[in-house]
């Protein structure tokens, strides 16, 4: 009996290791899909929950399809949460022969578990190299001066849409740029310096168009006054210019009728006009010398005139 127990045993516990190892029934869980293979050929992709196969000749193989993953690329961590640099995958050199360090981080899932299981090796490791050639072709194709200001976001772009060309079973959520940087510490604030100039540019920019906002309508209030102003000088100087002209011609109608007449009345309006304004001097010859006496010296005034002729003198 003990040697009969002795062959059963070991027999019952093969049949359990078989069973185990190659039991009919497979789980997949919820953020997992399954690709079954039957003599080495994709049959089906299964989802979550029991799955029964034929074993010795079914396979089966998990993903996870459902969960974003992240890839590191010029950083890492540690397994306590510390950072690290990796100056050999973040170094970079530029269209205009400068040296960058650029950090980045892809977010990414599986799409495809059956391309990503057999359209290549090893996915990730291609998914990384793809992500670094990306970045090396567009910041080899652009100045450094853009790369640390303002071409971070079309960097991000260009290498997401490169990334999705690639059929590897790999879905692209995010590209995200960490940090890009001059390789020392001088070049560093040369770069700083230059952005800071580039934002009080900016600013100065925004106050000059706040201030032409302000002084424009001013300038148009004005314009509008001086324009109405000659407009009405416009409009009083054709009247003037009108009403003599209708005096001209009336006293031209006046002259063709009595010429002599005419021409006398208008030189006597003119000596009426100019005599007034007038210093009358009298030229007397003394001894041979000359001698010019102003009259209105000699005549009394109008107020003492005026006054005799109150007075009766």
């Amino acid at each position: 009996m003990a040697k009969k127990l002795a062959v059963i045993i070991p027999v019952v516990i093969v049949a359990l290791l078989l069973i185990l190892f190659f039991s009919p029934v497979y789980t997949v869980g919820e953020q997992e899909q399954a690709v079954v293979t039957t003599f080495g050929a994709v049959t089906e992709v299964t989802g979550a929950g029991a799955h029964l196969k034929i074993p010795f000749v079914q396979s089966v193989q998990k993903v996870p399809t459902f969960i974003t993953q992240k890839m590191y690329i010029g950083y890492g961590y540690t397994d306590g949460g510390s950072m690290y640099v990796k100056e050999d995958e973040s170094r970079i050199m530029t269209g205009d022969d400068n040296i960058v360090l650029m950090d980045y981080f892809l977010e990414w899932k599986v799409s495809d578990p059956v391309a990503y299981l057999y359209n290549s090796n090893s996915p990730q490791d291609i998914l990384k190299g793809i992500a670094q050639a990306c970045a090396r072709s567009y910041v080899g194709s652009s100045l450094v001066d853009d790369i640390l200001t303002s071409g971070k976001e079309q960097a991000q772009t260009t290498i997401r849409e490169n990334l999705e060309q690639y059929n590897i079973g790999i879905q692209i959520i995010d590209v995200k740029i960490q940090d890009v940087e001059p390789p020392t510490d001088d070049v560093a604030a040369a770069f700083k310096a230059v952005e800071d100039a580039k934002q009080q540019r900016e600013t100065t920019i925004t106050q000059a168009n706040t201030y032409s906002e302000q002084q424009i309508p001013a300038a148009r209030s004005e314009a509008d006054r001086i324009e109405q102003e000659a407009e009405a000088n416009y409009a009083a100087r054709v009247a003037l210019a009108t009403g003599e002209a209708a005096r001209f011609d009336a006293i031209y109608e006046e002259y063709a009728k009595y010429p002599q007449v005419t021409r006398t009345r208008m030189y006597l309006e003119m000596i009426e006009e100019l005599l007034p304004r007038l210093r009358i001097f009298i030229n007397a010859t003394e001894g041979g010398g000359t001698v010019m006496l102003p009259v209105e010296g000699m005549l009394p005034s109008a107020a003492a005139v005026t006054g005799s002729g109150a007075n009766g003198t």
